[in-house]
């Protein structure tokens, strides 16, 4: 069973997804393979480096993620170019890394912007973490120290809330308890391994 998990910035979706690892899912983040494929030393980096200059990386050489996150997240184009270097590199890996996985497993792509990918239609099952936009802006105020203006702009950067909640076979409302979270996702864990998606 191959699963598409995703959800805003800030929704829960890692939460989530430590849960389902807890449970024995095969948890394959997009987010760390992003991190991951423009590491020091990586071809990933070095196109990064061509296309956005060498501004954006370290003293030491690391891709610089906040002058990064500066450039595209205030800037669709610029974020479009960007998209254009990593997601294939990402989809490289998560088929390799899927590749190994056996028949039986509960296979889980942890993608924050599956509703933006257009592969929706590739998984098995949906899973959405949903949350309204609000309480995405107060959870990056406080827990991410953001300005409501980058908050809001790292919002609109991604799907709308409308667009993830209508690929979603599931969906996991995360404004309550982290109790109420963990009791929903066991809800849908149990569906996804009976196989009624």
């Amino acid at each position: 069973m191959r699963v598409g998990l995703t959800g805003g910035i800030a929704s829960g979706k890692s939460t989530v997804s430590a849960i389902l690892t807890e449970l024995g899912a095969i948890v394959i983040d997009g987010d760390a393979l992003a991190r991951e494929v423009v590491e020091r030393g990586t071809p990933g980096l070095q196109r990064v480096v061509e296309i956005f200059g060498p501004e954006v990386l370290t003293p030491e050489g690391d891709l610089d993620r906040p002058a990064l996150g500066a450039i595209v997240f205030a800037d669709e184009a610029r974020r479009k170019e960007l998209e254009s270097v990593v997601h294939p590199l990402v989809f490289e890996r998560i088929v390799e890394l899927e590749g190994a996985a056996g028949p039986e497993d509960l296979v889980v792509h942890d993608i924050p912007l599956l509703a933006e990918s257009g592969r929706a239609a590739t998984f098995d099952a949906v899973v959405v973490v949903d949350v309204p936009v609000e309480t995405q802006v107060d959870r990056m105020l406080a827990l991410r120290g953001m300005t409501r203006e980058d908050a809001e702009a790292r919002v609109r950067a991604q799907a709308t809330r409308e667009q993830r909640l209508a690929i979603a076979t599931h969906v996991i409302d995360n404004t309550g308890t982290l109790e109420d979270l963990r009791r929903r996702v066991l809800e849908v864990h149990a569906e996804l391994v009976g196989g009624t998606a």
